[in-house]
């Protein structure tokens, strides 16, 4: 499996990671360890998880984590108004939240490399109108934190 598909497949179990600590509290620890024991490169109720690139998703979850108070606040900026991230669906929430620190914290992928996989995600659980969402938010996010990604052309 090429690296890239396989920081494709890390970016969508961080978010399902990121998705099942929001939702049942589960402590950073055993979700690492559960992830990376029973789904990442297995067959779970008959959908088959790829191989994922395991420190890419350990980064992606634990950076997530260490950065939430910094990126939800500029999460919530770029929402429209009215729609505080708290108010918004837990998955996609995880996904904004990994998507904003990738563009923040991940020099070494291309701005619109990171958005584009994250509106990937996106369209496996959504509908076109929330992956838009996701699309506007994230280029909004990395026109602020990487601008010098934008002025090359």
């Amino acid at each position: 499996m090429a690296k890239g598909e396989m920081r494709s497949a890390a970016r969508l179990a961080a978010v399902q990671a990121l998705y099942q600590m929001d939702i049942a509290g589960t402590p950073l620890p055993d979700t690492l360890a559960e992830f990376e024991a029973h789904w990442i490169g297995k067959e779970v109720d008959g959908e088959e998880y790829k191989p994922a690139e395991a420190a890419f998703f350990r980064d992606l979850v634990r950076g997530v984590l260490k950065e939430q108070r910094a990126l939800d606040p500029l999460v919530d900026e770029t929402l429209q108004q009215g729609w505080p991230l708290k108010r918004v669906e837990a998955i996609m929430r995880a996904i904004l939240r990994a998507g904003a620190f990738e563009l923040g914290k991940r020099r070494d992928v291309p701005a619109k490399v990171v958005i584009t996989e994250y509106v990937d995600i996106a369209h496996a659980f959504f509908e076109r109108d929330e992956a838009g969402m996701v699309n506007a938010v994230l280029d909004a996010i990395a026109r602020r934190v990487r601008s010098d990604d934008f002025a090359k052309g």
